[in-house]
């Protein structure tokens, strides 16, 4: 999804690219593009593309990556297909 994001600067998504290895397996998981390889580690290419699913913490294996998952755009969507309706958050 190019071009996707939720809202500028709301994000929770950290990344620690001190503990980062390049392992690149948040780039694979990540249904937005958020992340691109770096020089040596991953960095963000779209931070404000997160929607917070929490796969790329989830498959981390050296825990470099934090979000609270479902608070974000990911929780209205799965709410709004629940109740049958548009994303909302409530």
């Amino acid at each position: 999804m190019n071009n996707f994001q939720y809202l500028d600067d709301v994000v929770t998504l950290q990344l620690d690219q001190g503990l980062c290895t390049g392992c690149g397996l948040c780039m694979d998981v990540c249904p937005h593009g958020v992340y691109r390889m770096g020089e040596k580690v991953v960095e963000f290419a779209q931070k404000d593309a997160c929607i917070e699913c929490g796969a790329c913490q989830k498959n981390c294996p050296v825990d470099a990556i934090s979000v609270d998952a479902g608070v974000g755009c990911a929780a209205a969507i799965i709410i709004g297909a629940v109740k049958g309706t548009e994303p909302c958050c409530g």
